[in-house]
């Protein structure tokens, strides 16, 4: 049995899914993996359970019903996770933006004293490949807004690289998590952070999908800016929610 589990919500991710769970499974440290697909056309969830059939009691599959966010989707895996008791639950994307050997680097930092563990694009300067610099300005403006508007001493608040401690999931309200899009990543930082858990950011180099479609959005851009107004108000007029 072991302690940490990858939790990976996937939507059209045939191309990738299959490398992306092997290569957790080659790391040194026993990592189980959940994937949250949302019934994806491209049969993203048949090829899982193809590999369950190899994997057995490491790889695990939760199929929704249809495309309903990425948030969603995380809370849906944390539930399952925090349920079945892991000590150290991850949040990674499938298209190997995330470089999977970096989980370790994660879990290193929580097992030294961090309640977050945050895979950070923009601690040392900017490390992000293969973005146009539209995207870059577009990313690193978004996470200068956030710390301004929010406090956080975070570089990336909109990181998607995440590791953390079941507590800190188990003391967040998630059924009060609003964001569905890129904020959700936002939204959970500023709730540990509310909460004054330790968040530390780990240095990672963030490289652009190769294979399949980016799930970027104008109306994911438009949930983080104003939604990111909207939540620093909400958290000091309706404390109890956060």
């Amino acid at each position: 049995m072991s302690n940490s589990i990858v939790i990976i919500p996937t939507y059209n991710e045939i191309e990738n899914i299959e490398a992306i769970i092997r290569a957790v499974f080659q790391l040194p440290k026993q990592f189980h993996v959940l994937v949250v697909d949302d019934n994806s056309p491209d049969k993203t969830g048949a090829k899982v359970t193809a590999l369950q059939e190899e994997f057995k009691d490491r790889l695990f599959l939760e199929t929704r019903t249809e495309k309903s966010g990425l948030g969603t989707a995380y809370i849906h895996g944390f539930k399952w996770a925090i349920e079945r008791r892991y000590d150290y639950i991850f949040e990674m994307d499938a298209d190997f933006s995330h470089n999977p050997t970096d989980l370790l680097r994660l879990l290193k930092a929580c097992e030294n004293g961090a309640d977050v563990a945050v895979g950070s694009r923009y601690k040392k300067g900017v490390n992000v490949v293969n973005w146009p610099l539209y995207r870059v300005l577009l990313s690193y403006g978004a996470s200068f807004y956030v710390k301004m508007i929010t406090g956080m001493r975070v570089h990336d608040p909109t990181a998607g690289f995440v590791c953390y401690k079941r507590y800190v999931l188990e003391h967040i309200k998630l059924d009060s998590v609003r964001f569905v899009g890129y904020a959700f990543q936002i939204e959970m930082k500023f709730r540990a952070y509310l909460k004054n858990y330790k968040i530390e950011e780990v240095s990672i180099i963030f490289k652009d999908r190769v294979l399949g479609k980016s799930k970027m959005s104008s109306s994911i851009i438009s949930e983080a800016i104003w939604g990111v107004l909207s939540m620093k108000l909400r958290s000091l007029f309706q404390k109890n929610r956060f």
